[in-house]
């Protein structure tokens, strides 16, 4: 293997205890018009399944292990990313796999040095995901929240403010001007990959997101819980809120803007009690209950989250060693981008 030329892409899967999902991934990837310059695959897994089959199955693709165990993803991306040689390094989930064009697709978009990031569509299989949202694909919204729509597709590439961590890849040089992936994003690891982009993005690179470069992103088991869970509902709030503080700043305007929304949405849902009379009505007593103590618990969890992740956000900001919050951006289905 020689020297990367300014093309030559590394694909880095990063996976835990699903040893199943990694071998179709990497089947995959050899069957791409395109090879990958190198694949590494980062397993954070207790077990030793994954690594047999990767050792014994595919002795062209690079091996590691993330100590740090499950809920580490960030850890995982650094681990496989300082380990990668290519200029530019993707990253994919290993429970997305690659349509043969794949990687062609995504190395096309990388037209100068001011692109800094390139994603892809990530099917998820759902019946008309694919008109949905397709004006408002990877936004940071005023009221600061964000939008995926990572199943849509425009028809053809568009800039965007951040990019799914399932199908995305990065120009090295991009990430190694901020200093490498940070963490500080666990639990069910909600917003990792969006802290890498507003990074890059602050740096004055372009996000281009191009439905042409898509993976059948399935949504593999998951190792604890269910998906949608209140478990991740708390972690997507405590994360998010420890996005925004360290990209933004505790007195940013979008951080507040999504605290107060966020807190009137959870309580308003106590309000929406009404669904469970259809439910017992229909005889599903069972559902009836759940939705009872989903809608009451949910404002106590959101303030906890909240709390908790103000909190962290600022520890984390103190020690970044990003620390400049710079202009700050939000995005508008136009591609626009203006201060706050």
């Amino acid at each position: 293997m020689g020297p990367p030329t300014i093309l030559d892409v590394s694909v880095v899967i990063i996976t835990y205890q699903r040893p199943h999902f990694v071998r179709r991934c990497l089947d995959h990837l050899r069957a791409q018009r395109r090879a990958p310059f190198e694949v590494i695959v980062v397993d954070s897994s207790p077990g030793g399944e994954t690594q047999q089959i990767v050792t014994n199955e595919y002795p062209e693709v690079r091996y590691a292990i993330c100590s740090a165990g499950r809920g580490a993803m960030a850890t995982a991306r650094n681990i496989g990313f300082n380990i990668a040689t290519g200029h530019v390094v993707a990253f994919l989930d290993d429970d997305a796999f690659a349509d043969p064009d794949w990687l062609e697709r995504l190395a096309e978009m990388y037209t100068g040095p001011e692109v800094g990031g390139v994603g892809g569509l990530a099917d998820n299989g759902r019946p008309g995901a694919e008109v949905e949202g397709a004006d408002r694909i990877g936004l940071v919204c005023p009221d600061g929240s964000l939008t995926g729509y990572w199943a849509a597709n425009p028809g053809r590439p568009v800039e965007v403010d951040h990019l799914q961590g399932a199908n995305m890849s990065f120009r090295r040089t991009a990430i190694e001007e901020i200093g490498g992936i940070r963490d500080g994003y666990r639990g069910t690891c909600f917003c990792e990959d969006t802290d890498l982009c507003l990074r890059i993005k602050r740096r004055g690179y372009h996000l281009i997101y191009t439905p042409f470069a898509r993976v059948a992103h399935v949504g593999g088991p998951l190792a604890t819980g269910r998906r949608w869970d209140l478990r991740y509902r708390y972690w997507a709030q405590h994360n998010h809120v420890i996005l925004l503080v360290r990209n933004f700043g505790l007195r940013s305007a979008l951080l507040w803007r999504y605290v107060l929304a966020s807190l009137r949405d959870s309580v308003s849902g106590t309000g929406r009690l009404h669904d469970v009379s259809g439910k017992l009505k229909d005889g599903n007593f069972v559902g009836g209950m759940r939705t009872t103590a989903r809608a009451c618990i949910d404002p106590f969890l959101v303030i906890a989250a909240t709390s908790s992740g103000l909190g962290r956000g600022v520890l984390y900001a103190r020690s970044d060693l990003d620390t400049s919050v710079g202009g700050s951006f939000i995005g508008t289905s136009e591609g626009v981008r203006t201060a706050l």
